[in-house]
């Protein structure tokens, strides 16, 4: 039997064990004694190391933040960072998303790529690596984070209480290799003045607002022209009702991670755009419309930008009203190229008119490795050994992942170019003969990062 096949033989186990995964619901949780990220989170990372002990690995728990499995002997680590933690489940799903769904060569359900599944795949390569016997010069350590996707506080606890990685990777984002990740921006729009009795939209901060629901006082007329204006507009689905007085709008856009909006459709920012087309007049509605709107590319607040590793995007994840006042969040992915201060410059007297305000909350640098990097070069290689495509070249993204945490790591698969995972949406799915083949480059690539 040789490898592909061996591989093959081990993709139902490999399921079932995605399985046991794909049932909790760890997404972030109430932070209680011993489990700094809630009880989701937690229950995922013991299921993670009970599998990898019953593959036989060495495994150790690090305080709930995070833990890992290890095999072989050396001062050296190869490292694996993968995550178990989930986004919310949001969306309209077709199947149960905390119950694995196989239809063909897809499997459905919340964190099947994003990130659990990824993980498994480190898992059985690592799996298959030793039971061929291959010599370790160095340790292999599939480290399993809680906390990826609301800041990563588990790799800053990695870094206090754990060994530096010597190199390795992060198997949280696309083939063939990632040799940069954007700066990251974050920052706050709140209204000063409104007519908007209240707004509620989105579901996470990273990704694209892609349901709002708008109540506006009920002007004369209103209701008929938002609809003609809604009717126009790139919405999936919308609906205006009156009671009361009131107008409610419901908007459902099309969902996107805050790396790539432009392939979503921003359900508030329609909702908004309309509302101007329908003539309700209103302060923050002409804010919005004039420094966030529906474009990605942050030009209403003098921010675009792109360099030879990509463009700035913009994208409005959450829209809410608390106390009278509408606030929004912006998630910004800065060009590699672009400083704090050129930033900070290019968009300094464009945040704040009378109608209101944009509040930077911080802003990130980006991650950046030469093509020609040993590290590159190892995992590059990896992919173009089993896949044989050399079209396709390493790649700046937008996403951030653990390789901004922890040292001498990258990002590296598993997606492939052209398929959409629906990750952070409805129906997010894993394909079967997509996890076989990335065992295969994760066991090559280790196997080249053991040589460097």
């Amino acid at each position: 039997m040789d490898i592909k096949e061996e591989i093959h033989a081990l993709s139902e186990e490999m399921l079932t064990n995605l399985g046991r995964l794909v049932a909790i619901d760890s997404q972030l949780g109430t932070p209680s004694e011993g489990k700094p990220f809630g009880e989701g989170p937690a229950k995922a990372l013991e299921e993670g190391l009970k599998i990898a002990e019953e593959l036989g690995f060495k495994t150790v728990n690090l305080d709930n933040y995070c833990g890992y499995a290890e095999m072989g002997e050396g001062d050296e680590i190869v490292g694996i960072a993968g995550h178990l933690d989930i986004v919310p489940v949001g969306g309209d799903w077709t199947y149960d998303p905390f119950s694995l769904t196989r239809e063909g060569d897809h499997v459905y359900g919340r964190g099947t790529t994003d990130d659990k599944g990824p993980v498994l795949e480190a898992l059985y390569a690592m799996k298959l690596l030793r039971d061929h016997g291959v010599k370790l010069n160095k340790r292999v350590r599939l480290i399993m984070g809680c906390n990826e996707e609301t800041g990563s506080g588990c790799m800053a606890h990695y870094n206090q209480v754990a060994e530096e990685l010597s190199c390795g990777f992060t198997p949280d984002a696309s083939f063939p290799c990632i040799h940069g990740e954007k700066g990251r921006a974050f920052m706050m729009a709140y209204s000063k003045n409104t007519r908007i009795i209240s707004v509620n939209g989105g579901f996470v901060a990273n990704a694209m607002c892609d349901t709002c629901t708008t109540v506006i006082p009920a002007d004369a007329g209103l209701k008929e022209k938002l609809e003609v204006a809604l009717s126009q507009s790139k919405l999936q689905e919308y609906k205006v009702t009156e009671e009361n007085s009131e107008l409610t709008i419901y908007a459902k856009g099309v969902p996107a991670h805050a790396s790539t909006p432009a392939l979503g459709v921003n359900a508030a920012g329609v909702t908004f755009e309309c509302l101007a087309k329908a003539g309700f007049e209103d302060d923050f509605v002409e804010f919005y419309n004039s420094h966030l709107g529906t474009s990605c590319d942050g030009s209403g607040i003098g921010l675009k930008f792109a360099d030879e590793y990509g463009d700035l995007t913009f994208c409005n994840g959450i829209v809410k009203t608390e106390n009278g006042v509408i606030s929004c969040t912006i998630d910004i992915r800065v060009p590699v190229t672009l400083g704090e201060t050129e930033l900070r410059k290019m968009c300094e007297d464009k945040l704040e008119d009378k109608n209101g305000r944009i509040e930077i909350v911080e802003v990130g640098a980006p991650l950046f490795f030469p093509k020609e990097s040993p590290l590159v070069n190892a995992l590059y290689k990896a992919y173009t050994d089993v896949t044989g495509d050399t079209e396709h070249k390493p790649v700046v993204i937008g996403g951030g992942t653990y390789a901004k945490s922890l040292k001498n790591i990258i990002a590296f698969g598993p997606e492939k170019e052209g398929i959409d995972y629906r990750i952070h949406g409805a129906d997010e799915f894993i394909l079967v003969s997509g996890m076989e083949e990335a065992v295969l480059i994760y066991i090559e690539a280790v196997k080249n990062l053991l040589a460097i």
